[in-house]
C-alpha cells in the first residue's frame, strides 16, 4: 500500500540559532522509496557524529534488506517472486513486521491489509500505469489475489501462500518499523533525545532542545495548503498521519483516492481527510492510521474504543460554503495530548 503520510516537524526556530549548532545533530537522505531525517540533541558534544551517521545508515540498510519493495534483492521481493506454497522461514525483523500487520488487519476488521497490491495496481495507484477507473473484469482478478486469506502467518515465523501469485506490500507499516529500528540504534549509542522520520512516519525519545515534548505538525488536508493544521507534543511515543489528499484522481465530481478498502476492492468514499495515530512506536502507529483512515471517521471511532487506539480524525465539511474541516478524536488521544 502506497498511503500518503504528512506529519511535520513543528521545532523551534531556536534551532537554527548558531549557538546550538554544536548541540544539534541532523541527518537526511533517501530510503524505502522515500526520505528520512533524524534530529538528535547532542548534550556537551558527547556523540561522534560520524557515529551517528554508520548507525543510521547500517540500520537502514539492514531494515530495506527484509521490507524494501524498491529492492528485487530483499526478503520480501524473494518471497513475492516465489510461487511456492511451501512455509518459508522469516527473518527476525519480517516476522515482526508480518505479526503487528496481522494484529491491525485483524482488530481493524480487515481494513488493514497488506496483501491488496493487486487492487492497487488495478487502479492505477501503483508502480506502472495512470490512475484510472477498472473495468469489472480486471477488478474481480484483482480481488481475487488480494486479501490475507490468501497468505498465511505461521507459528515459528513462518509464512506460506495460499496461492502461487499472492504478493506483500509493505509501504504502509515498513517505514514505520524502519523508524524504530534507527530510534534503537541511535539509544544504542547513547542517544536519548531524538526523532527520527521516515516518509512522514515518526518516532521520538526524550525531549527536544528546549526541554519540551517534540513538536510534531499535522498538516491541512488541502492539496493547495502545506499549513499546519494542529501540534501535538510527543515523548517517546511514535506518530504516522495517512491522508487521501495528495494521491487521487475525479470522475465526474467523485474523488478516487489510492486508498483502497480491501473488503470492497475500491477506493474509500467517505469525507474523512486524514488520520494522525499515536502509538507506542512508529510501526503501530503506521499500521493503525492507514487502518482509521480507510474505516472513516464514524467507524474508525467505534474500533479505536475498542481497542484504544490515540487517533485525530480530519473531516472536510461538506456543508461549508468553502473548503472547511472538523475535528474528532477518541479518548485515548485526548488523554495523551492532555
Amino acid at each position: 500500500m502506497n498511503v500518503s503520510r504528512r506529519a511535520m516537524l513543528a521545532l523551534p526556530l531556536a534551532l537554527a540559532a548558531c549557538k546550538y549548532r554544536k548541540e544539534i545533530l541532523r541527518f537526511s537522505g533517501p530510503t524505502m522509496g522515500t526520505t528520512y531525517n533524524v534530529v538528535v540533541v547532542d548534550h556537551d558534544g558527547r556523540l561522534d557524529e560520524g557515529e551517528v551517521k554508520s548507525a543510521i545508515d547500517g540500520a537502514l540498510v539492514h531494515v530495506n534488506a527484509s521490507l524494501s519493495n524498491w529492492d528485487a534483492t530483499s526478503e520480501i521481493s524473494r518471497f513475492n517472486a516465489t510461487r511456492t506454497q511451501a512455509p518459508v522461514q522469516l527473518s527476525a525483523v519480517l516476522a515482526s513486521v508480518m505479526a503487528a500487520s496481522d494484529l491491525v488487519h485483524q482488530a481493524s476488521q480487515g481494513r488493514f491489509d497488506t496483501t491488496i497490491g493487486p487492487l492497487i495496481e488495478a487502479w492505477g495507484f501503483g508502480s506502472t500505469g495512470a490512475p484510472a477507473m477498472p473495468n469489472a473484469t480486471t477488478l474481480d482478478t484483482a480481488l481475487e489475489r488480494s486479501g490475507h486469506g490468501n497468505t498465511l502467518l505461521l507459528n515459528g515465523g513462518k509464512m506460506t501462500k495460499r496461492r502461487g501469485d499472492a504478493q506483500i506490500y509493505l509501504a504502509g507499516v515498513g517505514k514505520g518499523y524502519g523508524a524504530d529500528h534507527v530510534g534503537q540504534a541511535l539509544m544504542n549509542l547513547g542517544a536519548n533525545d531524538y526523532l527520527v522520520e521516515i516518509g512522514g512516519d515518526l518516532v521520538t525519545a526524550g525531549r527536544n532542545l528546549d526541554g519540551l515534548p517534540w513538536q510534531i505538525g499535522i498538516e491541512t488536508p488541502n492539496p493547495a495548503d502545506r499549513s499546519v493544521f494542529d501540534v501535538v507534543g510527543l515523548k517517546g511515543r511514535g506518530l504516522a498521519t495517512s491522508g487521501d489528499y495528495r494521491n487521487y484522481f475525479e470522475i465526474d465530481g467523485q474523488r478516487y483516492s489510492h486508498l483502497i478498502d480491501p473488503a470492497l476492492g475500491r477506493p474509500v468514499a467517505h469525507n474523512t481527510a486524514s488520520a494522525t495515530v499515536i502509538a507506542d512506536d512508529a510501526m503501530m502507529a503506521d499500521a493503525w492510521s492507514t487502518a482509521m483512515l480507510i474505516l472513516g471517521r464514524e467507524h474508525g471511532l467505534e474500533i479505536a474504543a475498542a481497542h484504544g487506539v490515540a487517533v485525530q480524525f480530519i473531516e472536510r465539511d461538506r456543508d461549508a460554503q468553502t473548503l472547511a474541516f472538523t475535528t474528532h478524536t477518541s479518548d485515548t488521544f485526548n488523554e495523551l495530548t492532555a
